[in-house]
């Protein structure tokens, strides 16, 4: 029986607020395998957890994030939004999930570079769409890499030449038994995302998939309960 891989969305959203160090933790302490967090930098190079390019709706601040410096963003927030480094140094040993929503080539360097100097390679992967995924592999050719694909097929030989992902990463409606199978022959993981309902779970499982990201992991263990 394929193991499923259970990818808390932004930590544990319904519960605690998304992308912070307490709602990383709370996805852990719920058994997530592994942690989704948006990564996005600062002005002054310094990549933080946020995947909205303001702060608006988390933070009540109207400000693009990119146009911060660290230590104001660190001041309109008390604190909350935290750094990637932190984020990795409070995950342990646990599998980490890095998307970077509008990231620049300079913000993916960056990125890498602190995963690199945090010694975090082994359990840090990274999902994207084929731009930041080539940014991605000439930034760090070792790189675990979910290459996100937005059409109910799969990508073009050439571009998955380029990229070498291990997973193929879908959102879970344009999933299909056929399609899973085909992911599968061609030797890549299948993961679906942000699959929250226990009936769209369900169907994901059955179809075969090796990862599904949520915001409702109690629905995603109850449904993997299930099959056992």
């Amino acid at each position: 029986m394929r193991t499923v891989t259970v990818v808390a969305h932004r930590g544990d959203p319904y519960r605690v607020r998304e992308n912070t160090l307490p709602s990383i933790a709370s996805a852990l302490e719920r058994g997530a395998d592994a942690v989704e967090i948006d990564v996005r930098t600062t002005r002054d190079g310094v990549p933080v957890l946020l995947h909205d390019e303001t702060l608006k709706r988390l933070w009540d601040f109207d400000r693009p994030v990119s146009e911060l410096p660290y230590a104001e963003v660190r001041e309109v927030t008390g604190g909350g939004v935290p750094t990637l480094r932190q984020a990795l140094m409070a995950v342990g040993a646990h599998r980490v999930l890095l998307d970077l929503p509008g990231a620049t080539e300079e913000a993916v360097r960056a990125v890498v570079g602190t995963v690199r100097e945090c010694g975090a390679g082994e359990r840090v992967y990274y999902c994207a769409g084929p731009v930041n995924a080539l940014r991605l592999r000439a930034a760090d050719p070792g790189a675990e890499l979910a290459l996100n694909w937005t059409k109910p097929s799969l990508p073009r030989p050439s571009l998955v030449d380029a990229i070498k992902p291990r997973w193929l990463n879908y959102r879970f409606a344009l999933l299909s038994s056929d399609l899973v199978a085909h992911i599968h022959r061609g030797g890549l993981l299948a993961s679906a995302w942000t699959a929250d309902t226990a009936r769209t779970q369900r169907r994901l499982v059955g179809y075969g998939v090796d990862s599904i990201t949520t915001n409702r992991l109690d629905a995603l263990h109850k449904v993997l309960a299930g099959r056992r």
